[in-house]
């Protein structure tokens, strides 16, 4: 099979087949022609003519010179030999590369082959090539491999859909080889010289110097029969394979790689291999895996009982289940979707189930009733806990063997701490604390151990001769002083843990102080005094008691019985954290405990967050910690009263102390990452329950159809609203599949009463509605333009008299229908969809908001798969705040979980998944399945004739007379099955006489026994019936008469508890809730049980439609808004994220209140103010605002909770009087404040740094180093380009206040608002009137030089002139021109001024102005015949 990969024959073609093909006509390229094995030379000759090419096919027939017999006979047996390698080579690429593997590779790209620079020295073999290399002689020195590419593209077409991707993957095909063998071409020697100097017309002579000179073509022969031998030794030697074909990274996107080979073909669902994979697999006997199972239930229920808050009386019925749960997780390998649904009695506490023990302290209550014990997301969790549980156990057998190994090369050491607390270990951090002891205090012993596993692996080692400083201690003299502390760090660890306890070691004292014991152990090779000796022996206490682990263990506890978090602001944090930054709220946080933080989980994420950004530092701390200390002490110390007893004693406190510090250090990391961990916890299971929350929602129902039904939807959008946007609509039918789309231009609504017509397109609408008649329309948006078209839709309907579907109403027993429905989509899926390659790929021809009208279709129709398509991009949907701190990985996880429960409660029709790739997207969330798994079962369906009629079919069994039973293939493996088979249905067709209403519904095949016998007691069949049924229709003949006597509902008329007492009685399974099941499904199969569809809240309108949420938006905050339109007694006004605002007559300034002026004389339309929020009506999108001066000096102010104790009040006021301070040490003066919203603490860096993210226009107020009698305004003109402004006071009151004449050059203002509005923001009109106008170029001057150079050379004789900006000097603008090709370039400062633009003195109201009076100025300028003036004087920069 390998020739679809690699060309095995030469084909030689004829002159007329060379001249029939035709480039535009040809639908698959044709093979050129090979010219022996010099293929592989490069033909530079392409350029000549037909004729030539004759001549050289006729010279090419003497190749072969018959009058060299010997050269005729290498020839021959070169030929043979390749023959030969070529047969290898076949065989090897069919043993390597199958039509499956092929398949399987799909789109993958080979790699390219390196190409030498040094391809004309090169012998090719054809064998080598694919038939596209194949050359003719045309191009035997072509450099270009043409035509490689198309051969490909035209014999293997890229697959497309999940259904195909992994297309005969399983089919095992034997392939003949029926290729002839290849036809010999001989290869040219001296004859083609030959011929080629005959035909150049030489005589002999010439010939004979040409020879000598150039060669006869076979002075290299024994270099190419070199090449071609070891070429042939290094492919027979060599086996292709994929990764010799592809990269890693391919075959890792596809799933190629051995390791997902391995996944796919071993029977075991696909998520718990992935989920095991870093453990080893557990091969235990029965006895061992019970007492195992024991065990972890028991630890998992230690853990997970806190939680439930469930009645004292069901903890032992709670630790059965977790153990009967994990049997099923580990023994069986059933997936948590199986447990819940198949095996959901073992979840559930019975009364009576077991007897009452009369010595129970704490029976059930005589009434208690039957209650879960563990839900689905409790399923997930101890799913968890066991591969936590797993690692637990693989690092303690670990150290248990290592442990056992070194007491093996040392049978004297024998370790209390070790043998004590290594199977009270239950953490992977207390195992790892008695791993690090034992390499410390055994470190000479692993040593040894090392060697002697090098050794009997026959490995060299280099043994580690250098001890460590740890290992001299021990064996020299210094570790009598360590000894004489009278107390071993192991015995004070025992006497801690029992601190109450009167049992307790006692410490000795050594006669000798410790300076003069240390003065008789001086050692002179590495301690020469007798202070190295005390500090080396105190050195080693310490250390000895920081590896305790018992010491560790009773540490921890009182931490986390105890401990306390403050967060401690660094210097930098001291200036970054200003009052409105995020991080504020825990500036000054204290003494909070684990379970607050706990409650509060984004908090601690943000601080933790805070502390690596270096703006806080987190610290844990002890509860009474000095207290605690002393008690320590006194388990250290001796009792005794002397001087000698004194010295040993506070040596004994230092060292506790050193070492308490250290351990402090340690305990606090472990605190906070465990903390980290819980709070992620926390949040991603917050995060999951939303999640789950939003799939688990129906399809949008129609009125008086199903629960479950699939609408035809209409969806309009006209994205962000603005003037001139078109609506663009799609119309998308039942089965997803987009019918037409188009858009509409006018679409304004009429006024009849005035008499203005709707517009045109309002027809088109009507008559599209009354054509297509959809279900429901759909509507988005990006802006809150939205809901205008909304409420637009809505009346057109009702003038119109538009209705959706028929139904039929119970009460009138008529048919009726109601207006059309518009429903607001959420477009959160749709905004990720419309402009992703996906989309693209699928709707290449559709406009960007089509598609996305057409996702939000499909979120009507079927949200589970809108979500499901997203892929890794669910991560980015808003489920929590602050969702950016967790771990994206595993909050994709956990994320996936929630998606592999919904679809295992809505179950995948797998023909439909088969043959609609939209619907595959859900199969790998199928229990049992994953990625690998789903497409293999694809797969396998395709070769299985694309159809399954049975369950049984994925098992590749059918009955006895079924004809399909020697074709079909088996898609998966019964363990596989047993997890999947009943969340893949497969819809009853009455007509297919093989098929069983039962692999229509949601009971397991192991129960089918069970549901037929239930059907048959239903219908009141004796044996007899049954067996009559049974053999003339089949095992399911008895449910198929049921459904044909449309008898469903009288199953409900069983005693279903008898029926599950005598299954437990007579096959010791619980079944009654299985039961439950089955008779739901027998009445009606695989019902729609999911919510139904969400409409949306006003607060979830309110953030698609503006971006704002309860913390980005909220009353009293202040917010630049714009001015729409003025009236005597309110203001109309528009914030920047779309929403409308009202300003009524009492929240107008006092200029206008007081002194009476107009309202438009003071708002100018279009110009931008500040005003505070007052009130915010999420659901109409409206707010109301004040512009009162007074409403305006209070800044918005995030409440934060200040409570007494857990905030640092002192030290928040101490960082407030020093940042004062060292304002007032920079300025040399008394730091100002200025009672306005603008007014900043900056300097003109802060400042430009402060508006670089804001829009142009934006103003900065800020202290003026001039003095107290100035200000200083920092306004953005364009990006990167600001201005500063002297303000200059005058009538002071006092020197904090504000002047009552602010003046600005010659203009004077009388307050700052009004400097803001007359003469900033009048400036940055004209800015943005010079920035949009025609003439104005976006490079620098340079740039703009050039374009006009390039114009003019065009345009020799035109005259032009463009605008560009001055960065150097903001506020100021470039006027370059050229008179013509010839005239020099010259150009001329524009300065910009309140409304207006000032040019050589002359001031210009507006652009159009401007361009006139530069042409006047410039034709003035000629006409007196002056020079070409140099650009004016520029203002200095300050």
């Amino acid at each position: 099979m390998a020739d679809a990969f690699f060309d095995m024959q030469a084909e030689l073609g004829s002159e007329e087949e060379d001249g029939d093909f035709d480039e535009e006509q040809a639908t698959e390229p044709r093979l050129k022609k090979t010219n022996g094995t010099n293929g592989n030379f490069d033909d530079s000759s392409e350029e000549e003519e037909d004729d030539d090419e004759a001549r050289l096919r006729a010279e090419g027939a003497g190749w072969v010179v018959d009058d060299d017999e010997e050269d005729a006979e290498e020839d021959a047996e070169r030929s043979r030999r390749r023959k030969k390698r070529r047969r290898k080579e076949r065989e090897r690429s069919e043993e390597a590369l199958d039509e499956e593997d092929l398949d399987l590779i799909g789109g993958l790209q080979p790699r390219e082959p390196p190409q030498s620079k040094y391809k004309r020295l090169k012998r090719g073999h054809k064998g080598d090539r694919s038939a596209g290399e194949a050359r003719g002689i045309d191009n035997i020195f072509s450099d270009d491999d043409e035509g490689m590419d198309d051969i490909d593209g035209g014999r293997r077409a890229p697959r497309t859909g999940l259904a195909d991707e992994f297309a005969d993957f399983i089919e095992e095909d034997h392939f003949e080889d029926e290729l002839d063998d290849d036809l010999d071409v001989a290869q040219p020697g001296g004859a083609i010289l030959t011929g080629g100097l005959k035909a150049a017309g030489l005589d002999e002579g010439a010939e004979e110097d040409y020879r000598q000179a150039f060669g006869d073509g076979t002075d290299y022969d024994w270099a190419l029969g070199l090449q071609e031998a070891q070429a042939e030794g290094a492919a027979g030697d060599e086996e292709l394979k994929l990764e010799d074909v592809f990269e890693p990274a391919q075959l890792e996107e596809r799933m190629l790689t051995d390791a997902d080979t391995n996944i796919r073909m071993t029977d075991v669902p696909e998520r718990l291999q992935l989920a095991r994979r870093p453990f080893e697999e557990l091969d235990l006997t029965p006895a061992q895996m019970d007492a195992r199972l024991t065990e972890e239930s028991n630890w998992i229920a230690q853990l997970l009982w806190p939680k439930k808050r469930l009645p004292s009386f069901v903890a032992d019925p709670f630790k059965k289940a977790i153990k009967k749960v994990l049997e099923f997780l580990t023994v069986e390998d059933y997936e948590v979707p199986f447990i819940f649904t198949h095996r959901k009695d073992y979840l559930i506490y019975t009364p009576g189930e077991q007897p009452v023990d009369e010595d129970d302290p704490d029976p059930p209550p005589m009434d208690a009733r039957p209650m879960r014990l563990l839900s689905q997301n409790d399923l997930w969790e101890i799913f968890d806990m066991d591969l936590r549980f797993r690692a637990l156990v693989q690092k303690r057998d670990a150290l248990q063997k290592t442990y056992d190994n070194i007491r093996g090369i040392a049978p004297e050491i024998r370790d209390d701490v070790i043998e004590d607390l290594i199977s009270k270990a239950v953490t992977i951090e207390e195992l790892q604390e008695l791993q690090d002891y034992l390499h410390f205090q055994y470190s000479a012993e692993m040593n040894d151990l090392r060697t002697q596993e090098s050794e009997a692996n026959g490995t060299q080692k280099r043994a580690q001769t250098a001890k460590i400083i740890y290992d001299k201690i021990r064996a020299g003299k210094v570790y009598d002083l360590v000894r004489a502390f009278g107390i071993t760090a192991s015995d004070f660890a025992q006497n801690c843990e029992l601190m109450g306890i009167s049992k307790r070691t006692y410490t000795e004292d050594h006669p000798e102080r410790p300076e003069d014991l240390a003065d008789t152990l001086i050692d002179s090779s590495d301690y020469k005094t007798g202070a190295g000796v005390l500090n080396a022996a105190k050195g080693m206490f310490v250390q000895e008691l920081v590896m305790n682990p018992r010491l560790r263990r009773f540490l921890r506890r009182n931490f986390y019985q105890k401990g306390l978090v403050d967060c401690i602001r660094t210097s930098k944090g001291m200036r970054k954290i200003t009052e409105d930054h995020p991080y504020y709220e825990f500036k000054y946080l204290r003494n909070q405990d684990f379970q607050t933080l706990n409650d509060h989980p984004e908090k601690f994420l943000k601080m933790l967050k805070a502390e690596e950004e270096n703006l806080v530092e987190v610290k844990v701390k002890m509860n009474g910690y000095e207290g605690f200390k002393q008690g320590l002490y006194e388990k250290i110390v001796s009792d005794n009263q002397s001087g000698v007893a004194d010295a040993w004693n506070a040596l004994r406190r230092e060292a506790l102390d050193a070492a308490l510090a250290k351990l402090e250090v340690i305990m606090t990391q472990g605190v906070k990452d465990n903390l980290r961990n819980e709070c992620e916890k926390v949040m991603m299971s917050n995060a999951r329950e939303n999640f789950y929350n939003k799939l688990d929602q129906a399809p949008y129902k129609p009125k008086g159809t199903e629960l479950g039904t699939v609408s035809e939807v209409l969806t309009l959008s006209h994205g962000a609203g603005t003037r001139g946007d078109a609506i663009c609509w799609t119309f998308v039918n039942a089965l997803g599949r987009l019918q037409e789309n188009g858009k509409f231009v006018d679409f304004r609504l009429g006024n009849r009463d005035r008499g203005i017509p709707d517009g045109k397109d309002i027809a088109a609408f009507c008559e599209l509605v009354r054509r297509r008649r959809p279900d429901v329309i759909g509507l988005s948006g990006f802006s809150v333009e939205t809901r205008k078209l909304y409420k637009d839709l809505q009346e057109i309907i009702a003038q119109n008299d538009l209705r959706g579907p028929e139904y039929e109403d119970n009460d009138l027993e008529e048919q009726k229908s109601d207006l059309l429905d518009v429903v607001l989509v959420n477009d959160e899926v749709a905004r990720k969809y419309w402009l992703s390659d996906r989309a693209k790929e699928e709707f290449p021809r559709l406009p960007d908001l089509a598609r996305y009208c057409v996702a939000l279709a499909r979120y009507l129709q079927n949200p589970l798969l809108e979500y499901a398509s997203l892929g890794r991009d669910v991560i980015t949907l808003p489920l929590v705040q602050n969702q950016e701190l967790l771990n994206q990985d595993k909050l994709l996880d956990r994320l996936d979980t929630a998606m592999v429960d919904m679809v295992n409660l809505v179950g995948v029709e797998i023909n439909d998944a088969y043959s609609d790739p939209y619907l595959a997207k859900i199969l790998p969330f199928v229990c049992g399945l994953g990625p690998r798994k789903a497409n293999s079962l694809l797969t396998t369906i395709k070769l299985n004739h694309g159809e399954v009629l049975l369950r049984s079919d994925l098992l590749g069994i059918t009955g006895d007379n079924d004809p399909r039973s020697k074709e079909l293939k088996q898609a998966v493996g019964p363990k596989v099955f047993q997890n999947c088979a009943s969340f893949l249905y497969i819809r009853y067709d009455e007509d297919e006489e093989y098929m069983d209403y039962l692999d229509n519904t949601r009971i397991h095949p192991e129960d089918y026994d069970l549901a037929r016998k239930m059907v048959a007691d239903a219908l009141e069949m004796d044996e007899e019936d049954i067996q009559g049924e049974t053999a003339e229709g089949g095992p399911s003949a008895v449910v198929r008469r049921m459904i044909k006597e449309d008898a469903n509902d009288r199953v409900h008329d069983l005693i279903l508890e008898e029926y599950a007492t005598e299954i437990e009685k007579q096959m010791g399974n619980r079944k009654r809730a299985t039961l439950e099941t089955i008779r739901a499904e027998l009445v009606s199969a695989y019902e729609e049980i999911r919510q139904p569809f969400a409409m949306m809240t006003p607060e979830e309108i309110f953030t698609m439609l503006t971006g704002e949420t309860k913390e980005s938006l909220v009353e009293y905050m202040i917010v630049p808004v714009k001015i729409r339109r003025t009236f005597p007694d309110h203001v109309d006004v528009v914030l920047s994220n779309g929403l409308e605002g009202t300003a009524s007559a009492p929240e107008f300034p006092e200029e206008i209140v007081k002194g009476g002026i107009e309202p438009r004389s003071f708002f100018q339309v279009n110009h931008t103010f500040p005003a505070k929020i007052m009130h915010i009506s999420r659901k109409q999108l409206t707010v109301q605002v004040s512009f009162r001066a007074e409403a305006l000096r209070q800044p918005y102010r995030k409440d934060v909770d200040k409570k007494e104790g857990a905030w640092d009040i002192a030290q928040e006021a101490e960082d407030k009087q020093a940042e004062q301070r060292q304002k007032e040490k920079v300025t040399g003066r008394p730091h100002r404040v200025v009672n306005h919203p603008l007014f900043f603490p900056f300097n003109a860096t802060q400042a430009e740094e402060y508006l670089g993210t804001k829009e142009p226009g934006e103003v900065v107020i800020r202290p003026s180093s001039k003095g107290l009698d100035h200000l200083a305004v920092t306004w953005k003109v364009a990006d990167n380009s600001y201005q500063h402004i002297d303000v200059l006071e005058l009538g002071k009151e006092n020197e904090y206040s504000v002047g009552k004449t602010l003046k600005v050059g010659r203009n004077s203002y009388s307050d700052l608002d009004e400097l803001i509005v007359n003469h900033v923001q009048a400036m940055a009109k004209k800015v943005t009137e010079m920035m949009k106008d025609e003439r104005f170029q976006k490079g620098s001057k340079e740039t703009t030089d050039q374009w006009l150079k390039t114009y003019t050379e065009a345009n020799p004789k035109r005259f032009m002139y463009a605008f560009c900006i001055m960065p150097k000097f903001p506020g100021y603008f470039w006027l370059c021109y050229r008179a013509g090709q010839q005239a020099p370039p010259g150009a001329w400062p524009v300065k910009v001024i309140p409304n207006a633009f000032e040019l050589k003195g002359h001031a210009y109201p507006d652009m159009k102005a401007l361009k006139n009076g530069f042409k006047l100025l410039f034709g003035s300028q000629n006409a007196l015949a002056v020079p070409p003036a140099r650009p004016a004087a520029l203002p200095v920069r300050r």
